[in-house]
Order: C-alpha cells, then structure tokens, then sequence
C-alpha cells in the first residue's frame, strides 16, 4: 500500500470472471489479489494482484442477484471500461463502503 492510503474493508470471495481471490477496499483504490487453495492441509497462498483501480476510475457501482448476492462496478481501464462482479458476504456493506469511499477520494 502506498503511503497514506488505509484498508477500508478486505474480503475473500470470487468474481464471475477472475475467479477467487482476495478483494480490498482502501481510501485510494479498490484490488483483488488471486489466491489458491490446497485442500490437503487446507492452506491458501496471494498470488498476483489481478486488479488495481483507482477509486476515481470507478464510474458505476450497484448490487445485484437474489440468490447469489453481488457488489458490482464499472472501472475504467486501459483495455475500456469493465465490469467487475464480486460475491461478498455483505453486498449493501461493501457497496455503502465503497460509494462513500469514492466520495472522500473526490474531496
């Protein structure tokens, strides 16, 4: 983490596309670190940050699903604008958290 910058919220869960991994809300950025498991003695290793984007890169955020509850956003990045699906614990937690993140990065 860069100097100044602070965890907000940091949750394990999985994404549509990226698959599992780590994923971290700061007051600067949002990221998601893959990660892998072994089932034999039930470790889990970080691997590569797959994501990193700055929280003003991010130009839409909502919830979805009934079952499968998301958080999910839009972020800007070199390839286009992307979305990005995760399934947290606490979809209406993580969203809150990070609109309000983005807020104070605007300020």
């Amino acid at each position: 983490m860069e100097e100044g910058e602070k965890r907000i919220k940091q949750e394990d869960c999985s994404e549509d596309v990226l698959g599992s991994g780590i994923l971290t809300l700061t007051n600067k950025r949002l990221a998601f670190d893959k990660t892998r498991a072994r089932m034999m003695d039930f470790s889990k290793h970080m691997g590569d940050t797959i994501l990193n984007v700055t929280l003003d890169n991010v130009t839409k955020t909502w919830k979805e699903g009934l079952l499968m509850k998301k958080v999910c956003f839009i972020a800007k990045t070199s390839e286009g604008d992307k979305t990005y699906k995760f399934g947290v614990f606490n979809t209406k937690n993580w969203l809150k958290s990070i609109n309000e993140a983005i807020e104070n990065y605007k300020n």
